[in-house]
């Protein structure tokens, strides 16, 4: 039986008010307290729409590029952007390079720890900062595309077409990190020093996008995000999608469960939203800005949007044996308010914690995304179907 609101809005009704420019809208933060002042119902019948942010690496991105056609034509077999290698067995001048895709010539970890100064993820950078970038493509030859090698230097300007395509991001909660070893060690996850010098973590928390729709209410295929300083979209569920998990009381997950996959035109991002990252003796990566908007149909998606950090709770695991072994076992359960009051107490220990993505960048997206809704630059999508639960 479906449930009974005393508050019932739609998509539509929302996206009428976004037009007349009355509209209420705010942040993931600010709706924590109007809720607890006015009650969800109350809050529900004021506010809108609530805006959310994260900003963090996000391994499993990429881009598909055009890179435009040569005379002779050409079919490319093999694509270098700036010596990092995307994947170009898709049709004639279609690649795609991958955020974690590194040079040629790097040495990875051979030399241990790897730097990991340039890979995929720095090429998507510049391609968005407006640099230049070096394209070396080359073909065995056919008839119809007999060119064999193309090299030039382009700007995202130059190119016919980019498209971010990103099959996995915005994790709806992630583990934190420690390492119970003797040695350092250098994962996803950042530096982890030995015997529990440190506990790394990655989720903007209370306003991260997943967390405040935990049941991917009104998130599915066609809802209109904020992707790299650009509007985009989410395609379907992400890779690795794992929405049937421990949940507290309120429907949140305590470990990762749902993730989102998103585009969105390049050409169109911002460079402040759109990092390469090096992370030592792991490889590369790219740190991306991702914002969502949650439309506040009724009182319950009020009560999910006013999930605060002592409200959100993840565990911590160890990187240093027991997850590279398979063994995801937690070695304590961690609220995000914990987390970013500076250390945590673990085994008894209080031990220093470092946030690998950034709560000042995820406040400034779900500012942005405020704003361009108050001011009728940004509808809400409503989805086709959403995420699966």
């Amino acid at each position: 039986m479906a449930k009974k609101f005393k508050i019932n809005k739609t998509f539509k009704e929302i996206n009428q008010k976004i037009k007349k420019g009355d509209v209420v809208v705010v942040t993931a933060e600010e709706i924590i307290d109007i809720v607890r002042e006015e009650g969800p119902v109350e809050a529900a019948r004021r506010v809108d729409v609530v805006t959310t942010g994260t900003f963090a690496p996000m391994c499993s991105s990429g881009v598909f590029f055009n890179i435009g056609q040569s005379k002779p034509l050409i079919r490319t077999t093999k694509t270098w952007f700036n010596n990092v290698e995307a994947y170009s067995g898709v049709a004639a001048i279609d690649c795609y390079i991958g955020a974690t895709a590194v040079c040629e010539d790097d040495p990875l970890n051979k030399v241990y720890p790897g730097e990991f100064n340039y890979g995929g993820g720095h090429v998507i950078e510049d391609f968005v900062a407006g640099k230049t970038v070096h394209i070396y493509a080359t073909s065995y030859g056919t008839d119809c595309y007999p060119n064999r090698e193309i090299e030039r230097d382009v700007t995202l300007a130059d190119i016919p077409m980019a498209t971010m395509c990103n099959p996995r991001n915005a994790y709806q909660n992630y583990n934190a990190g420690i390492n119970l070893s003797n040695k350092t060690v250098y994962t996803y996850m950042g530096t982890l020093k030995p015997q529990g010098g440190n506990i790394n973590y990655c989720n903007a928390g209370q306003l991260s996008p997943l967390l405040n729709d935990p049941y991917y209410k009104t998130i599915g295929t066609g809802t209109r995000i904020f992707i790299g300083g650009a509007q985009g979209y989410v395609v379907r569920h992400g890779t690795q999608h794992n929405p049937r998990n421990v949940r507290t009381e309120k429907g949140v997950p305590v470990r990762p469960s749902g993730t989102i996959w998103t585009m969105g035109d390049l050409k169109s991002m911002s460079k402040d939203w759109v990092k390469g990252v090096s992370i030592r003796g792991y490889g590369c990566s790219m740190s991306l800005g991702i914002g969502i908007p949650i439309p506040i149909l009724n009182e319950e998606m009020a009560q999910f949007t006013a999930i605060s950090d002592e409200e959100i709770f993840t565990q911590v695991l160890d990187f240093g044996q027991n997850y590279p072994n398979g063994n995801f076992d937690s070695l304590a359960q961690v609220s995000y308010a914990e987390l970013k009051s500076g250390s945590v107490r673990v085994n008894g220990a209080d031990i220093q914690t470092v946030p690998l993505s950034s709560v000042v960048k995820a406040r400034q997206i779900a500012d942005i995304l405020k704003q361009w809704i108050k001011n009728g630059q940004f509808f809400l999508g409503e989805p086709q179907e959403t995420l699966p639960v």
